[in-house]
C-alpha cells in the first residue's frame, strides 16, 4: 500500500503508546528458550523481527526442516548460535532473497572455532546454513572491531551452555557497545556469571534461571516522535517510557535536545513528555557507531528543519535491510536535499538544496526505517507518498494507527477508485 500523508491541523499534541523493543524481545526469546525448564515469554514485541524468532522457536528442529526467518536479520543472527548450541537440533536456516546476500561468516567462523557444525547450503558465507546442533566446546575467540555487534551478542547468550564458557578477546574497539551491554545486562538478570573488560569478556559455564526478564519500550521508536515534535513544534507524551534504558538508542534524548526537542518528566503517571523549542544547535556533529539505527531519523529531520549536519560511524548502515547511505541520499534528493557519501562510513549536508517539482514519493527499500522516518516529511510536505508502507510491520505495526491518534490523515491511494458518472 502507498500512502499520502497529511499534517494534523492545528497544534499537534498526542499521548502515545510505544511498543515493546524488538532488541530486547529477541534477547529476552533466546535466552529465555536457553533456560531449562522456561515457561514461553508473552510480554515480547508484536512485530515481524519477533514473531520470526517465536514461529522459528516453535518448530521441531530434527530432520533439517526449513526455517524461514524472511528478513528479519537478527533472528538470523540470534537464531544461528541457538541451533547451532541447542543438543540434537538439525534446521536449514534460511530467509529472504535479501537475506541470502547479507554475509553471516564471521559469526559461522566463531561458531566453528567453539565447536559448531555449520555448513553453507548455497552461496560461501551466506545463508541458507545447515546447522546441527550440539553442546558445544567453547573456549578462546579473538574477534575485530569488524564484528557486528549481533555476532558478538549471539556467541554471549550461547555461552553458558558452552563446557568451557567462552572467553571474547577484543582486538580494537568494540562496535555498537550499547546492545553488548543489553545482552550482558539480560543474560544477568537470568543469573549468567560475565566478566567485561576492555579486552576481554569471559563468561563462565552454567545455567540460566527462571528469573522474569522484563522488556522495555522501544527506544528506536521513540526516536519518529522526537522527530515529529521537532518538525511539528508540538508536544508529545510517551506513557512508560524508561529512562535509564538498557537501549543504546535511548541516547536519542540526548541527541535532539540538539534539535530542539527535550525531554521531561510527564505531568501524570511514568513516562516522559517531548516538548520542542526554538533553542538547536546550527550544525548536528554526530558519532553513530553505538546508535547506527537513529541515522535515518537525524538525518531526516535536520535536514527538513534546515540544520546542516555530519553523521560518522554508519559503516554498518551499508549492510542492513537495504543500503541506508544511499537510500537516504536518493530519498532526500527528493524533498530538495543534496547530501553527500564519504566511503561507508559518514554522511553530510552542508544545507545545499534544488527545486522540488513534483509531490515527492518516498521509496522504502523493504526498510521500515525509511518509511517511519520520512513519514513525519509530510507535515513541510502535505501530500508527501510513502511507498510500500506496510515494512513497517518489521517493528513497529501500529506506527500508521498511531499516526493517525496523533492527527495524522492517511490517504491510501492505491485504493482511491476514480471517480464515475452516477448511474440513471
Amino acid at each position: 500500500m502507498n500512502y499520502a500523508i497529511f499534517p494534523p491541523e492545528g497544534y499537534l499534541e498526542a499521548t502515545i503508546e510505544l511498543p515493546l523493543s524488538k532488541s530486547m524481545s529477541n534477547r529476552a526469546l533466546i535466552i529465555n528458550a536457553l533456560t531449562p525448564g522456561s515457561e514461553p515469554l508473552i510480554d515480547v514485541a508484536q512485530c515481524d523481527d519477533t514473531d520470526a524468532v517465536v514461529a522459528a522457536l516453535k518448530i521441531d528442529p530434527k530432520g533439517y526442516p526449513t526455517v524461514n526467518v524472511g528478513a528479519a536479520g537478527t533472528a538470523m543472527r540470534f537464531l544461528t548460535a541457538y541451533f547451532a548450541a541447542t543438543d540434537g537440533a538439525q534446521v536449514l536456516l534460511d530467509g529472504s532473497e535479501r537475506m541470502r546476500k547479507r554475509p553471516i561468516g564471521q559469526l559461522v567462523d566463531m561458531l566453528r572455532s567453539v565447536g559448531a557444525e555449520v555448513e553453507y547450503a548455497g552461496e560461501e558465507g551466506f545463508p541458507p546454513l545447515r546447522i546441527t546442533g550440539h553442546k558445544l566446546t567453547g573456549g578462546d575467540v579473538t574477534i575485530s572491531e569488524t564484528v557486528s555487534s549481533q555476532y558478538i551478542s549471539a556467541m554471549l547468550m550461547i555461552a553458558p551452555s558452552m563446557e568451557q564458557g567462552l572467553r571474547l578477546r577484543i582486538d580494537g574497539d568494540l562496535p555498537s557497545l550499547p546492545y553488548i551491554k543489553m545482552t550482558l545486562g539480560m543474560m544477568e538478570q537470568r543469573g549468567a556469571d560475565y566478566e567485561r573488560g576492555p579486552e576481554l569478556i569471559a563468561v563462565r559455564p552454567g545455567t540460566y534461571d527462571d528469573t522474569p526478564l522484563r522488556v522495555e519500550q522501544d527506544w528506536s521508536a521513540a526516536s519518529y516522535w522526537y522527530e515529529i515534535a521537532a518538525l511539528s513544534g508540538g508536544e508529545v507524551t510517551l506513557p512508560g517510557i524508561s529512562i535509564p534504558s538498557l537501549q543504546g538508542d535511548s541516547q536519542c534524548q540526548k541527541f535532539f535536545e540538539r534539535l530542539g526537542v527535550f525531554t521531561q518528566e510527564a505531568e501524570e503517571g511514568p513516562g516522559y513528555t517531548l516538548s520542542a523549542s526554538p533553542d538547536m544547535y546550527s550544525r548536528l556533529e554526530l558519532d553513530l557507531v553505538d546508535q547506527p539505527d537513529l541515522a535515518q531519523t537525524l538525518a531526516v529531520t535536520a535536514a527538513t528543519i534546515g540544520v546542516p549536519f555530519h553523521l560518522t560511524g554508519l559503516k554498518s548502515l551499508r549492510v542492513k535491510e537495504t543500503d541506508r547511505l544511499e537510500a537516504l541520499r536518493r530519498e532526500l534528493l527528493k524533498i530538495g536535499v543534496m547530501v553527500e557519501i564519504e566511503g561507508d562510513n559518514a554522511i553530510s549536508w552542508e544545507g545545499k538544496r534544488v527545486p522540488v517539482t513534483q509531490m515527492p514519493r518516498i521509496a522504502t527499500y523493504d526498510d521500515h526505517r525509511m518509511a517511519m522516518s520520512f513519514a513525519p516529511v509530510a507535515i513541510f510536505c502535505p501530500g508527501l507518498i510513502i511507498e510500500n508502507a506496510e515494512v513497517v510491520s518489521k517493528s513497529y505495526p501500529g506506527y500508521w494507527e498511531a499516526l493517525e491518534s496523533a492527527g495524522f490523515q492517511l490517504v491510501d491511494i492505491d485504493a482511491v477508485a476514480p471517480e464515475t458518472e452516477a448511474a440513471d
